[in-house]
């Protein structure tokens, strides 16, 4: 009885147990059941386990197309402007940079240049896909087939057969060529050529995009470095007030206000200060940006803001655009690949001539007996003369599009070069009157500060002249930075470098 006892006993243990385990499942399924679901806008793909082999592949091969790039983009600057070095790297240059090295680094490095170049790549392969119309078309092949013969006829003459059965293995090569097509080829390959022009126009537009991006961050950096200097010989103007203030207050000579302004104006004078690195850190990275280069954040500038005049002529500046500008001669080329592909849908009413052959070797067994044909043919393919007539229409009104376009384009060339070139005389016309400003500034600044060291000035007095000279200098330098940006959008706008004179700004 006992036994019996000891055994039920166990056994309402390990019933309790399992319930209790039941009883956590169900609580867990529960409680994975309420829980959302992570959301993602994609799901991330799986991690995949890295092939260094095939990595190593397609990074020399990367490095290959860069190279290759980067030396047509050397190519097509070259055509316009001072040849460049394609070798020269960052590295070499020591933290120092002039802005030709910023720009022969950008033209082989910038990936808006490389992407450019691999644009018109794509067209220039379709200029061989057009000719291909006349390169022959081979196909092989080989098949078996077992055909039971359905029988018809009766008596002694179906009893004459030797089999009911016929087995063929048939090995076949074939080939057709184009012998002539009344033009639709060659007009469909010569507006392939035309596209492909466009698209060389359109990467020496993005080349020469790239170049002016690379001017105007290299001018703002410079800009910024200059009014970090400014603003630093203006915090050390308002200390040295501030000692004489509190001098000459100690013996009396000034009242507490002194002081107090001096210190205000000082902690003004550093905030801008403050700014200034800011602007200056923000320039830097600009620059980097614009060249296609990261590491190129931290480096010292060689040149400075460009104090030369330039030598333009605004009919001058028209005819060199109308001849240089890539947007323009793009224009051009689309116009001219829309007139022949009008050409193209016309002759498409033409038939092909064509050659064919092939030739068979098998039977009944697979060497057993061999076969042979060619000739010449002449056929219209899927004549329909309502498509052909609207293709017609779609391509005479994409002609005219492409006419309007360029007109267009004409337009806006005149237009941006004759804002540019009026930009730049303001800016020219300005500098004469900003460097004026800047020297009665000086002249005043100057003044103020004797008049404050000897007693007979006040603060406000120096305060308002050291203002004063520090908006003229900033001021003037602006305006000198307007002056070269200016001519980098001249530059840009027709397509071509402008002359630089030998006269002083």
């Amino acid at each position: 009885m006992k036994k019996v006892l000891n055994l039920l006993l166990i056994c309402s243990v390990v019933a309790f147990s399992s319930v209790v385990a039941n009883a956590e499942d169900a609580k867990q399924q529960v409680d994975i059941a309420k829980k959302p679901e992570e959301i993602h806008i994609v799901k991330p793909e799986k991690e995949k386990k890295v092939n260094k082999k095939r990595e190593r592949k397609k990074n020399a091969d990367n490095a290959k197309t860069k190279k290759e790039s980067s030396k047509e983009a050397e190519g097509m600057y070259e055509t316009k402007f001072p040849v460049i070095n394609s070798q020269i790297e960052y590295t070499d240059m020591n933290g120092e940079v002039t802005l030709a090295d910023c720009i022969r680094l950008a033209i082989t490095h910038h990936p808006a240049i490389m992407s450019a170049i691999s644009n018109a790549d794509i067209y220039k392969s379709r200029v061989g896909q057009a000719w291909s119309n006349y390169f022959p078309t081979i196909s092989a092949g080989v098949n078996y087939s077992r055909n039971d013969m359905f029988m018809t006829m009766a008596g002694s003459y179906a009893r004459m057969m030797a089999q009911k059965y016929n087995m063929f293995y048939v090995p076949t090569i074939s080939a057709n060529l184009l012998l002539f097509d009344f033009g639709k080829t060659k007009a469909m390959a010569d507006s392939a050529k035309r596209n492909y022009e466009a698209s060389r126009y359109d990467a020496e537009t993005s080349i020469e995009s790239v170049i002016y991006n690379v001017k105007v961050a290299y001018y703002n950096l410079v800009f910024a470095e200059i009014q970090q200097t400014v603003y630093e010989d203006t915090v050390k103007d308002f200390e040295l007030q501030l000692k004489q203030a509190r001098a000459q207050y100690e013996i009396g000579k000034k009242a507490k206000i002194d002081v107090t302004t001096a210190e205000y104006n000082m902690g003004n004078a550093k905030v801008n200060l403050i700014k200034a690195k800011n602007t200056k850190e923000l320039a830097a990275a600009q620059l980097a940006n614009a060249v296609g280069i990261p590491e190129l954040e931290n480096v010292i500038l060689k040149d400075k803001l460009n104090t030369k005049k330039y030598d333009v002529n605004f009919d001058d500046l028209l005819n060199t655009a109308e001849e240089s500008r890539p947007a323009l001669l793009s224009a051009k080329k689309l116009m001219d690949a829309a007139e022949l592909n009008v050409r193209s849908a016309k002759r498409a009413f033409t038939p092909d001539l064509s050659a064919f052959g092939s030739y068979n070797y098998g039977g009944r067994q697979i060497d057993s007996d061999y076969g042979y044909q060619f000739g010449v043919q002449l056929n219209y393919n899927a004549f329909n003369i309502m498509l052909l007539k609207k293709q017609v229409d779609e391509a005479t009104a994409t002609y005219k599009k492409y006419v309007a376009d360029y007109e267009q384009q004409k337009q806006n060339v005149y237009l941006e070069v004759k804002s540019a070139y009026i930009s730049l005389l303001n800016s020219h016309d300005s500098l004469d009157v900003a460097k004026l400003a800047l020297q009665q500034a000086k002249e005043r600044q100057y003044q103020a500060f004797r008049r404050y060291q000897v007693g007979l000035g006040d603060a406000i007095e120096f305060k308002d002249a050291e203002n004063s000279y520090l908006n003229a200098q900033l001021d003037y330098y602006s305006n000198l930075l307007n002056y070269n940006v200016n001519a980098a959008e001249l530059e840009r706008v027709i397509g071509a470098p402008i002359k630089e004179s030998e006269i002083d700004l």
